[in-house]
C-alpha cells in the first residue's frame, strides 16, 4: 500500500513538472553586417515559447529599410518532457542610405530583440548590364597574397530567376588549400535595372608556395521555376548551368627579414580586457588578455602566453576564439584567462606581452605589444583566526544547538502552511532520489555483467584521414597529436610512441617539428605545414611481427 501510494506521489510530482512553462527567449541576428547601398540583408529572428509565439512587430524597421520576403517556420521540440515551439522569422532589409545603421529592437510578444548595428557601404559605379539568367563571379580579397596568407574567396551565384535546386562547386587549386567557411549569404542586387537574387559562398583559401596561382572556374548546375510553355518554347526555367572565369594570384615568398614565426595578416591588435587593482599571497587574480587578427584564423595564430613573472605562479586558461569572415577575408578574436597567485610579498613586475607579425598591406615587420604592469604584492588574509561569539542579534538561524527547548519548539510552530509545503516537497525529491540511485546502480552492475560476458574483442582501427586533415588545418595541436596517438593501431600512449612506430621518414620528422612547436619554442606554422605534406595520405605504420605463443606453460599460473 505504501508503494503504491509513493508511486502516485511521483507520477503526479513528474507531471505537475512537466506542465510548467519553459522560459521564452528571443534573438535577432543578420547574416551579414556589411553591404554595399542598393543590396539587401536578411534578418533572422529566433522565438522559443512553450505556447505559439507572436509575430514580430516589423513596423519600427520601416524607418530606414525597405521590407520584402517574410517567411517563417515552425517546429516542435520535446525536451526533458516539456514541449517547445521554436520559431523562425527572416525578412530582407534594404536601406534606404548608407553609413551605419542600427536595425531598431522589435517586440516579439512581451520580449524584446537587441538592436544590431548595419555598416551599408555607398553605391558604387553601375555595373554593367547583364543578359544571362544564371552566371558566376568570384574574387580574392588579395590579389597579390604571401605563401602560407590566409586569402579570402568568394564564389556569388547570381540568378535572374527562382531557383527550384542545383549544386555550386569550386574545386581547390593546386599548391594551395581551400575549405569552405561559414553559411552561404542570400541577398539581392540591381544589376542594369535587373533583380538579380545573389548567393554568396565563402572560402579560406591558403597558398602553400610561391608563384603563380591558378583558381579553377567555379560551376554550377540546377534547375530554375518555369512554367510549362517556358521549357516547351526554350524560355526561362528548366536546367540552369553557370561557369565562372579562372582567377590568377602572384604568391609572394616570405621576405627574408620576416620576422619568425610567419605571420602574414592585414592587422593585429591586443588588449587587456580586465586586469586586477591587487594581488595578495595565495590568493588568485585574473588578467584577461585579447588578440583581433584581421586576415588570420585561430590555427595560425601562436600562441597567447604571459612573459614569467619573478614571485608569482601563472595559470592560463584554454584560448577562447571567435572566428568570423569580414570584408572578405577572415578574422579572429582570441580571449585568453590568466590565474596569477604570488607566493611572497613584495613587488611584482609582468612584461607587456609582444606579437611579431608581417604587415600585407604595406610590406613591413611589425610588432603589436601589451603595456607591462606592475603590483605590490600584499600579505595573505589569515584563516587561522577564532571567530567572535554569536551574540543574540548575530545567531545563526537553524542552529538547534544555540536554543533552548522552548525555542526550538516555537521556531517549529511558526512554520506556515507554504514553509510545510516546501518540507514535503524536499522530502519527496530525495525520495525520488534515492530511487534513482538505487535504481542506477542495478542497472550499472547489469551493464558491467553484460560487457564482461562479450570478452576482449578486437577494436577496429580508427579511419580518421579527414579529421586529422581538417585538424591540422584549423584545430589545437594538442588535438593534432591525440589524433596522431589514436590514429594508431592499437593507440599509442604519445607522441614518443608515434614516432618509433611511423615507417615514413618525413612523417617522423614532421612528428619532431610538432613536438618543437608545442614544447620547444617553434613555430606553429611551420609544423601545419610539414604534418599537411607529411600525412596527405595518412600516416604509414610499420609491420608489428606477430606474437607467438611460448610452448611452455605461464610461471604464476
Amino acid at each position: 500500500m505504501a508503494s503504491r501510494l509513493f508511486a502516485r506521489a511521483s507520477l503526479l510530482l513528474l507531471l505537475v513538472l512537466a506542465s510548467l512553462p519553459a522560459a521564452a527567449q528571443v534573438r535577432a541576428w543578420l547574416d551579414r553586417d556589411r553591404i554595399a547601398m542598393g543590396e539587401t540583408v536578411t534578418l533572422n529572428i529566433e522565438s522559443t515559447a512553450a505556447t505559439t509565439s507572436t509575430e514580430p512587430d516589423y513596423a519600427p524597421l520601416l524607418t530606414d529599410f525597405f521590407v520584402s520576403g517574410r517567411t517563417s517556420r515552425r517546429e516542435f521540440v520535446m525536451s526533458g518532457g516539456r514541449s517547445t515551439i521554436r520559431t523562425l522569422y527572416a525578412i530582407a532589409l534594404r536601406p534606404k542610405r548608407d553609413g551605419v545603421i542600427t536595425v531598431p529592437a522589435l517586440r516579439v510578444g512581451s520580449l524584446q530583440t537587441q538592436p544590431i548595428p548595419l555598416t551599408v557601404a555607398p553605391s558604387a559605379a553601375p555595373p554593367p548590364t547583364r543578359t544571362e539568367d544564371v552566371f558566376i563571379e568570384s574574387e580574392a580579397d588579395d590579389p597579390d597574397p604571401y605563401v602560407q596568407q590566409s586569402v579570402g574567396w568568394v564564389v556569388r551565384l547570381y540568378s535572374a530567376t527562382p531557383l527550384i535546386s542545383g549544386q555550386l562547386d569550386q574545386e581547390a587549386p593546386e599548391g594551395a588549400s581551400l575549405q569552405r567557411v561559414g553559411d552561404d549569404a542570400q541577398y539581392q542586387r540591381d544589376i542594369g535595372g535587373r533583380r538579380y537574387h545573389v548567393v554568396e559562398r565563402r572560402f579560406l583559401l591558403v597558398p602553400e608556395r610561391s608563384g603563380v596561382l591558378t583558381v579553377p572556374p567555379a560551376r554550377f548546375e540546377g534547375r530554375g521555376a518555369g512554367g510549362f510553355f517556358d521549357d516547351l518554347l526554350g524560355g526561362r526555367g528548366g536546367a540552369l548551368q553557370a561557369q565562372g572565369a579562372p582567377r590568377k594570384l602572384d604568391v609572394q615568398p616570405a621576405p627574408a627579414n620576416a620576422p619568425q614565426p610567419w605571420l602574414p595578416l592585414q592587422n593585429l591588435t591586443l588588449r587587456y580586457q580586465s586586469t586586477p587593482q591587487e594581488l595578495r599571497v595565495g590568493s588568485a587574480a585574473t588578467v584577461t588578455v585579447e588578440a583581433v587578427a584581421d586576415g588570420a584564423t585561430a590555427a595560425q595564430m601562436p600562441e597567447l602566453q604571459l612573459p614569467p613573472i619573478d614571485g608569482v605562479q601563472v595559470f592560463a586558461e584554454p584560448v577562447q576564439a571567435d572566428e568570423r569572415f569580414v570584408d572578405g577575408r577572415p578574422r579572429v578574436k582570441l580571449t585568453r584567462r590568466f590565474s596569477l597567485v604570488p607566493a611572497r610579498e613584495g613587488g611584482a613586475q609582468l612584461a607587456g606581452l609582444q606579437l611579431r607579425w608581417w604587415d600585407v598591406r604595406d610590406g613591413v615587420a611589425q610588432t603589436s605589444s601589451l603595456p607591462p604592469l606592475s603590483w605590490t604584492v600584499l600579505p595573505g588574509t589569515t584563516t587561522g583566526a577564532s571567530p567572535a561569539p554569536a551574540t543574540p542579534s548575530t545567531s545563526v538561524p537553524g542552529d538547534v544547538a544555540a536554543t533552548g527547548p522552548g525555542e526550538r519548539d516555537a521556531r517549529f510552530a511558526d512554520l506556515g502552511g507554504a514553509n510545510k509545503a516546501w518540507v514535503l516537497a524536499a522530502l519527496l525529491f530525495a525520495a525520488l532520489w534515492l530511487f534513482t540511485l538505487v535504481w542506477g546502480l542495478h542497472r550499472g552492475d547489469a551493464a558491467k555483467i553484460a560487457t564482461k560476458s562479450q570478452g576482449d574483442a578486437p577494436s577496429t582501427p580508427p579511419s580518421g584521414h579527414v579529421d586529422l586533415k581538417r585538424l591540422i588545418d584549423r584545430g589545437d595541436l594538442g588535438d593534432v597529436a591525440d589524433a596522431l596517438c589514436a590514429l594508431a593501431h592499437p593507440p599509442a600512449r604519445d607522441l614518443d610512441e608515434v614516432r618509433a612506430r611511423l615507417d615514413d621518414a618525413d612523417q617522423r620528422d614532421a612528428v619532431d617539428e610538432l613536438q618543437r612547436a608545442r614544447w620547444g619554442g617553434g613555430s606553429a606554422i611551420t609544423a601545419r605545414e610539414r604534418l599537411r605534406r607529411a600525412f596527405a595520405k595518412g600516416p604509414s605504420w610499420r609491420s608489428i611481427p606477430a606474437r607467438t605463443v611460448s610452448p611452455l606453460p605461464p610461471l604464476y599460473p
